[in-house]
Parts: C-alpha cells; structure tokens; sequence
C-alpha cells in the first residue's frame, strides 16, 4: 500500500532533517508515539534534555550491577526476577553443574541469551551446544535442560502469554540484519540420544508462576524424530548484520531481532559510526513515552554511557528524556571507526515492576550521572 505524503510543519530554528544538520548549540529531542514507529517531533533546545538539578519521587532512570548479584541456582525457576510486568519477565540465572531434572514453561515462550560460559541443551526436539552471544528461543511448552561445560551466565526473557516472532524487515527484504536460514535447530544427533534411558526423571512445570512436578520412569526426551515448522531456534550476535546509514544515526527499532506482543527485543552489535559531517554520531535524545527501555549491557565499551562496565543493565522508564552522558555527547563530535558495544535491548509496553534481587545491587547515583557539564 502506499503512504501519503506526510506533512510535516517546521518551526523556529530547526533542521529540517532529523538527527543531522542541527542548528549551532542546540540540541535535538525526538518526541515519540508507538515507540520510534509513530508520529514524532524533534524539538531543538538550548540545553541538554538531560541536564536536570534535582529528581524527587519513584520515577527516575535506575541502574544495577548484575556483576554483585550473588548466587547460583540448579534450576532456572530458581533465577532472581528482575524485571517483569504481566507479559514479560527477566531473569538471570546463574549455574555450572548439570541440571537434575527437567523443564516446563507453560506460561509462555522463553528466550535465552548466554552472556558467559558454554554447555548443552537438551529438549524435546533435539542437542543445542551454547556458547558465549548466543540467542536461544525456546517456544511454550519446550521440555529442556542444560548442562555447562564452563560455568553459565544466562538472561531468560520470558514473552507471558506470547510467542516470539522476527520482526517485519519492510523495504529491506527478509534477509535483511539476518538470513533465517542462519537459525539454527536442535538436532537428535548422538549427543542426544547418549543421554536417552530408562532412569527416573522429574518435570518441573512452571503455570502461572506456581511449579508443578511430573515424574516419568524414563527420560521423557526420547523422540526418535520429527518433522514440522514449529522448534527452537538459535543464533549468535556475531551473525547478525547491522542496518547501517553514513547519513543519519539510525533508531533502535532498526536493530529489532525477536518480536512479541507487548515487547520487543533488539541488538546492538559493532557498526560503523556516521561519517556524513553533519549527522548525530550516538543515541539522540529522546521521549520514549509508550515504552519503558531496558538495556543489558553484554561486552565492550558502551557508545552513549560513561562508568557502565559489561554485566550491567539500565531501565529508563516512560515518562521522562533520556539520551547521551555528557562525556560521551563531547566525545561523539571526532567519533570515527566503528563502535565497540554489544547489548541487548528490551522495549516493553507496558510498566515495568523491580524485583527486590535488585535491591542490593543498584547504582543510587545513576540519576546524578547526566549533571556534568558537556
């Protein structure tokens, strides 16, 4: 179908383009509706839309260390909640023993990503090996288990009452940021079937957050074969092809991997940075206020932030501007190369709630991180 042209009025002082070409001394703020897919203003101001003096009240950007949550867990229910909200909930799971038993989640899909360590998963459909930067996507109802061969660090995010799905690659086709054919599926290798027998082996589903516990006389992951479209998948960051423009700082909803209903997952990986003279060479300045924005920072050295070490995660809620540190405002003007990050991003619709795991491990002054001058 084709799109209307948009009118769009400018007024004042302003670019006519978004994130390039500003006006001296002003600094750019997009004003957004359904994430960065709706209508949207970009506002020129005199200040940075980060340089606040004061924040009082619950509403503020939070930061955690998961590098001091402390534990390990034999069971991925066991895994602190972190983040959650009726269709999405994050967990890290940390583990380096062979787990005992297996698992259900009935409550919906579950997507892996393994931000250190190797192993084995086993599930109904086959042997997945794990490594570093892997996504795995698990749909409902997936028996599996995983057994380390190096100790794993595991983000579980799970899509309550939904499914996983890749997004819509529009005017860039469906190989676009990644073929699907780089999807890889379990496969009942022997790897597999040596772990097949006739030895007492517990289920533990999880319905509506409550476990259950189903107890066969075998191992219930004996599947001989099978055929059909429905199975895990896996893929690792490295596989991924970002979208890239010289000309304009591109939104993170281009770099969208995995979609569900009421979320979405994206990936930040090693592109080149803007060379066009005029364009934004960082994350602009923006009010998110459909979206609450959790970022897992997973390996190298973050573009937009300053004092953020890998292992870390950052939530910015709706309801306020966010964008680039100071420092790393000042620096991005003889920014050149490419960028050295890897980080996940969820994008969640609906309000996020902070598990108490995180109360131990928060960066306080995180609010105060923006006050340095550029």
């Amino acid at each position: 179908m084709k799109r209307r042209f948009p009118l769009t009025r400018v007024e004042g002082t302003a670019s006519r383009q978004a994130h390039a070409d500003l006006p001296e001394g002003g600094y750019e703020r997009e004003l957004g509706r359904d994430g960065f897919y709706g209508p949207a203003t970009h506002m020129i101001h005199l200040h940075p839309p980060t340089s606040w003096s004061h924040w009082e009240g619950p509403l503020r950007p939070r930061c955690f260390d998961l590098v001091a949550l402390a534990g390990e867990a034999s069971s991925p229910w066991d895994a602190p909640n972190l983040l959650s909200n009726a269709h999405l909930k994050l967990r890290l799971w940390r583990t380096q023993s062979a787990m005992q038993h297996l698992v259900r989640n009935a409550d919906g899909d579950e997507l892996l990503f393994v931000h250190a360590g190797a192993g084995d998963l086993f599930c109904d459909y086959g042997h997945l090996e794990l490594g570093e930067g892997d996504y795995v996507v698990l749909p409902r109802g997936t028996l599996w288990r995983v057994e380390p061969r190096s100790p794993l660090a595991l983000l579980l995010v799970e899509s309550t009452g939904s499914a996983y799905g890749l997004p819509d690659k529009g005017l860039v086709g469906q190989h676009a940021l990644f073929d699907p054919a780089m999807l890889t599926l379990p496969r009942l290798d022997e790897a597999f079937r040596a772990q097949q027998g006739e030895h007492e082996t517990r289920v533990v589903v999880k319905r509506r957050d409550a476990l259950s516990t189903v107890t066969f006389p075998h191992n219930p992951l004996d599947a001989i074969g099978w055929h059909g479209d429905l199975a895990p998948v896996r893929i690792n960051w490295r596989d991924l092809r970002p979208l890239m423009s010289h000309r304009m700082h591109l939104p993170p909803s281009a770099h969208t991997t995995f979609v569900s209903d009421r979320f979405v997952v994206c990936t930040f990986v090693p592109r080149p940075i803007e060379s066009d003279p005029g364009a934004l060479k960082l994350p602009f300045f923006h009010s998110n206020d459909d979206y609450d924005e959790v970022l897992f920072y997973h390996r190298g050295s973050f573009q937009s932030r300053d004092d953020i070490h890998p292992g870390m995660l950052t939530l910015h809620p709706a309801g306020f501007s966010h964008g680039p540190h100071p420092k790393a405002l000042a620096r991005a003007e003889h920014a050149a190369g490419m960028t050295d990050e890897v980080a996940v991003m969820l994008d969640a619709r609906d309000a996020l709630d902070v598990g108490p795991a995180l109360s131990g491990v928060e960066w306080e002054g995180y609010v105060d991180s923006w006050k340095a001058k550029p």
